[in-house]
C-alpha cells in the first residue's frame, strides 16, 4: 500500500473542517473513503487529488459548488452581493 491511511480527524485538520464535515462528506460518498469494517480512513493522495479535482471543476473563478462543497478561489471574489456593493459605493 502506497501512502498511509488517515483519520477523519487528520483530514478535518488538513482541509481545516471540522471533523463532522469529514464523516458527513464520507457518508454522502463525497469524499474518497476507504471503509475497512466499521471503521473510515482516508488515503492522503486520494484526498489531495479530490480537492484539485474541485478547484479546476467547472472552469471560471470564484465560488464553485460541486457535491455539496463550496471551493472559494482566492483573490476571485466576484459575486452579486459583492458587485451590488461596489456599485453602491461608487454611487456614494
Amino acid at each position: 500500500m502506497s501512502g498511509s491511511l488517515l483519520t477523519a480527524s487528520q483530514v478535518g485538520e488538513l482541509l481545516g473542517v471540522p471533523t463532522s464535515w469529514v464523516y458527513e462528506q464520507s457518508r454522502r460518498g463525497t469524499i474518497p473513503t476507504v471503509t475497512l469494517g466499521r471503521y473510515r480512513r482516508y488515503r492522503r493522495e486520494a484526498i489531495e487529488s479530490w480537492v484539485a479535482e474541485l478547484e479546476v471543476g467547472e472552469g471560471g473563478g470564484g465560488a464553485r459548488r460541486r457535491a455539496g462543497v463550496q471551493v472559494v478561489v482566492s483573490g476571485s471574489r466576484d459575486s452579486a452581493p459583492a458587485r451590488a456593493r461596489s456599485r453602491a459605493e461608487v454611487r456614494a
